[in-house]
């Protein structure tokens, strides 16, 4: 019963461990993550602009409601007129010189439409949208960092694991050899220092694996981090670290594509558009302008009777004819922002250009790696072997054997760097060309 408990005890942590694609990860940091939810908040406010700027085409009604007591002699005047309640008695001298106090309720709609506003409004609403576009692409820039961020921390775990695998399988082969010696030994066909040599090199795989199991758990809880989730949580990481294969394209196509498709690239043109449009709306002060004004109002002695209604309609054309040069500074502040905002363009274009070149360089190398170190394993394990057997019959030292060891285990290590650099290459080389997405071959 003791031995069934164990084995529970034992099998309880492995079978609480999830198995994690690369595409659940990439799932659940989008949905948790705080970087994804900023960015949707900030479309959000940019939509409300919108619709902000836009009520710029509707009228302005307001409704206001005012009680007033006087004995002012015009102020009790006007308001017997406006309440419709003057009298012949009120022409009276003493009345109109000193009026008895009165009351005024006064409620009052009034409407305001602009009939031409030198298109402010349209420029608004314009300049609404291209920050709406700005925000949109934003919000996708952030989630292919995230992503990229994700297939970063993920690979890394496997990288993490699999270098784990690699110093286990190391150390597994030094026992074999130690045991190899102390057997040769036994026999009379080894020294005790062949023994005490492989005895060292076992330690120092020994401390190998530990300092890789070490890095695995790290490499485990900055994948939770990315992922927003516990860094204690245990995951079967079910993607294997293997070599990435997509249709690789020419150069100039992914520079192209990119300054087509990046969200910087977008952005700096949205940018360019929104500092014309400054510019237009700065030289629009200048126009003439033209609106409606109607009112509707109510005068009353007492809140509820004893008034008059009466309204008013007018029609009024502004026209800013100098205001000190305020509207000439700013003509030329927007002419100097259209500037800047032409010179990031280019400057954004520019260091596009050169991220794609880089992700390109890097991986076309990583796959030139790749096979160079594919290659060195495989001679490496030949190597390994015919040591073995030529160090079982005495035809050669411990030197050799644990020189060949030695690269067997360094060549392995350089071909799971490759592999892994070579995965990173290809994401960031979408990530460049600004088609990084949940769905994007490179994570298959």
């Amino acid at each position: 019963m003791w031995r069934i408990l164990a084995v529970y005890v034992v099998a309880l942590p492995l079978a609480a461990q999830n198995p994690l694609t690369l595409q659940d990860a990439v799932r659940l940091a989008l949905e948790r993550h705080p970087s994804v939810e900023a960015g949707r908040s900030a479309v959000m406010a940019a939509e409300v602009k919108v619709a902000g700027a836009r009520s710029g085409y509707l009228p302005r009604i307001g409704y206001s409601e005012t009680w007033l007591r006087s004995n002012n002699p015009v102020v009790v005047f006007s308001s017997l007129l406006t309440q419709r309640q003057f009298t012949p008695a009120n022409f009276e001298i003493n009345s109109l010189n000193r009026p008895a106090a009165l009351n005024n309720f006064q409620s009052q709609v009034v409407l305001d439409q602009p009939i031409y506003d030198a298109g402010l409004t349209r420029l608004g609403v314009k300049s609404a949208n291209l920050e709406r576009s700005m925000a949109l692409e934003d919000e996708r820039r952030i989630r292919m960092e995230l992503i990229a961020g994700v297939v970063r921390a993920y690979y890394g775990a496997v990288l993490a694991r699999e270098s784990l695998n690699v110093a286990d399988e190391a150390v597994r082969s030094a026992e074999a050899d130690l045991n190899r010696a102390q057997a040769l030994r036994a026999a009379g066909m080894s020294t005790q220092a062949d023994v005490l040599s492989i005895q060292v090199h076992l330690a120092a795989m020994k401390e190998q694996q530990i300092r890789r199991r070490a890095d695995f758990e790290v490499a485990l809880a900055a994948l939770n981090e990315t992922l927003g989730l516990p860094l204690s949580e245990q995951h079967e990481l079910a993607t294997v670290l293997t070599r990435a294969s997509i249709d690789e394209e020419s150069l100039e196509a992914y520079e192209q594509g990119s300054l087509q498709a990046r969200p910087e690239a977008r952005q700096a043109r949205f940018a360019v558009g929104l500092a014309e449009t400054e510019s237009a709306a700065a030289r629009a002060a200048l126009l003439p302008q033209v609106f409606a004004h109607a009112g509707f109002e109510v005068d009353r002695q007492r809140f509820l009777n004893r008034g008059g209604a009466n309204w008013l309609a007018s029609i009024s054309f502004r026209w800013n004819m100098f205001n000190g040069g305020a509207d000439k500074a700013r003509i030329d502040a927007a002419s100097f922002g259209l500037q800047r905002a032409r010179a990031l363009e280019n400057q954004a274009e520019a260091q596009i250009r050169l991220q794609v070149r880089r992700a390109y360089a890097d991986f076309r190398s990583a796959n030139q790696r790749i096979e160079v170190a594919e290659a060195a394993v495989s001679m490496a394990e030949e190597s390994l072997r015919i040591t073995k057997n030529r160090y079982e019959a005495g035809l050669s030292n411990v030197t050799d054997l644990l020189r060949n060891e030695t690269a067997l285990l360094e060549s392995k290590t350089r071909l799971l760097a490759a592999v892994y650099d070579q995965r990173l290459a290809a994401v960031n080389l979408a990530l460049a060309a600004g088609n990084l997405t949940p769905t994007s071959e490179v994570l298959n």
